[in-house]
């Protein structure tokens, strides 16, 4: 097989989310159809008109020694929580070198956040405002870089071939993902690790995402306030945490005899060239992004049985995307089992392609699609266009090589579609 045609495979899986502290118990929740979302308690949240968010289950500092945590901002301590668990469920017991089963120069990441340390930014702006500026920290700003928490991860597991950050809003985490398959599959790196993060649950940001009507004001109905597809979707719900992967060429995981959770396929990508934050309405953009994967990958579109949709909760971007999949993939959307994982997760902005990869993953091995929570009353533009996986998880077929796509789209009119098989 050439340099630019290997096969890629998934080996490691790590998270921290609203639903538990790793990936098994954030997997429990979701096939079990349980709420991450909660009152938001702060002093601040009085005075919002969102007063609801997916906090994270298990806090960092439970983890996390706390001289580190003080030099990372929550995004960082999200990342390196996620990649711990994912690089020790690979089978790597050190980092790369002392670890003689990865060389640190065929090791990159891909670590991706939609607005990065913004936290850090604000809080440190009210130090310099009400203590003056020799009481600014002096790690503010790696602390509230983009590229910290790929840099602090490159740092955890010792990689050299390179420590990536895409930055494209709430498809950030896809298209690191996305871009560790090219990584490999074109020859740069043996091993990348890759996901998403994203900490943005502080008054700025919920304040002006609220006024912007982009988020559910449901507030005397937390764990009922994120319902894609339903016709009461009022908007999505925040989020924080943070979702990993680790990714091989096939050739390596074997040659170490490592466990393979899944094929990770390929990669579509596309951008609307229609608004800076509103959705193209009919799809077009997600159907381009769509048939680009077809186009660059071997993947039958009978494999697909399951999508992890972007799904926000939003008005128009949930039918949006299930147009977009009629389009390109016809009668075979028939038989896609459609998850709307964000009604439990929250939205994790640039995390959230990290995290629902992560669910992705584990739906293909486990052959279970987690459900759709809250969806009481069925929008009739979603069910004319897609099955939605409602209440209850559903089983997908046992035998046989099956498929399951993960959408992540952003602001900016970003789109990308992330392509999974069974081994």
């Amino acid at each position: 097989m050439s340099p630019t045609n290997r096969t890629v495979v998934v080996t490691g899986i790590g998270a921290t989310t609203p639903l538990g502290g790793d990936a098994a118990s954030t997997w429990e929740g979701l096939v079990a159809g349980k709420s991450g979302v909660r009152p938001l308690e702060q002093d601040w949240a009085a005075d919002q008109a969102v007063r609801i968010a997916a906090q994270i289950a298990v806090e960092p500092g439970e983890v996390i020694p706390r001289p580190q945590a003080r030099r990372l901002d929550r995004s960082a301590q999200f990342a390196l929580i996620a990649a711990k668990e994912a690089w020790a469920d690979a089978g790597f017991t050190d980092k790369a070198g002392e670890d003689a089963s990865v060389d640190p120069d065929r090791l990159g990441t891909v670590i991706a956040s939609g607005i990065g340390g913004v936290t850090t930014l604000l809080d440190q702006y009210d130090v310099l405002k009400e203590k003056g500026v020799r009481r600014v920290s002096p790690h503010t700003v790696p602390m509230l870089m983009p590229n910290g928490p790929s840099a602090n991860v490159g740092l955890l597991v010792g990689a050299r071939a390179g420590v990536h950050t895409p930055v494209s809003a709430c498809a950030s985490g896809a298209e690191a993902i996305g871009y560790a398959i090219e990584m490999i599959r074109t020859g740069r790196a043996d091993v990348v690790v890759a996901g998403g993060t994203e900490a943005a649950i502080h008054p700025l940001p919920i304040a002006a995402f609220g006024n912007m009507m982009a988020m559910s004001k449901n507030n005397d109905d937390p764990q009922g306030a994120s319902r894609p597809y339903d016709v009461a979707r009022d908007g999505f719900v925040l989020g924080e945490g943070a979702g990993v992967l680790v990714l091989e060429s096939a050739e390596h995981a074997a040659a170490r005899g490592a466990r393979v959770y899944v094929e990770a396929v390929g990669q579509g990508i596309s951008s609307d060239g229609h608004d800076i934050v509103q959705p193209e309405p009919e799809g077009r953009g997600i159907a381009q992004a769509l048939q680009n994967l077809l186009d660059s990958t071997d993947l039958d579109p009978a494999e697909i049985m399951h999508v992890n949709a972007h799904a926000t909760s939003t008005p128009a971007g949930d039918v949006a995307e299930l147009k977009a999949l009629r389009k390109v993939f016809g009668d075979d959307t028939d038989h896609f089992a459609v998850s709307g994982t964000k009604s439990m997760t929250g939205h994790l902005l640039g995390g959230a392609g990290g995290i629902e990869s992560v669910a992705s993953v584990l739906a293909l091995y486990h052959r279970v699609a987690p459900p759709t929570i809250n969806v009481d009353n069925l929008d009739p533009e979603a069910e004319a266009n897609a099955d939605i996986v409602r209440g209850e998880a559903r089983k997908l077929p046992v035998e046989g090589r099956i498929a399951a796509l993960n959408d992540s789209f952003g602001f900016g009119g970003h789109n990308v579609v992330l392509a999974f098989r069974t081994v």
